[in-house]
């Protein structure tokens, strides 16, 4: 998508939105899409990805319409888009998959997470 996946895979600083709480949450994230990466076969790794996210997205979402942040819209359609996908999957998540979940949160989180900066 544009940005550069960590390895290792792990949240730091240049992910920053200055947010305390979504900050913490995204830690989370990183760490939950790590946990199906040490452990594909998991299946209790795969809910937390899926608990930590859509926790996560309600929280977020809420500071968005609390503060009738104009980009809402389309960010709920993308949260709601990745969050049907993570809930369709199965363990053992291949490759592919894992690839594709880091991408999104890295990209997510820089290409559309940051132009709420200072807005919430």
């Amino acid at each position: 998508m544009g940005f550069d996946i960590p390895e290792p895979f792990v949240w730091d600083e240049s992910f920053k939105v200055f947010y305390e709480k979504i900050d913490g949450e995204h830690k989370n994230l990183f760490k939950a899409v790590f946990g199906c990466a040490k452990e594909p076969g998991s299946a209790s790794a795969l809910t937390n990805l899926v608990e930590v996210t859509a926790n996560h997205f309600e929280n977020e979402e809420g500071m968005m319409t609390a503060k009738n942040y104009a980009g809402y819209p389309p960010h709920k359609k993308a949260h709601d888009e990745f969050l049907g996908k993570i809930k369709g999957l199965k363990a053992p998540l291949d490759d592919a998959t894992l690839n594709f979940a880091k991408d999104w949160l890295v990209n997510h989180i820089k290409g559309t997470d940051f132009k709420y900066k200072g807005a919430l």
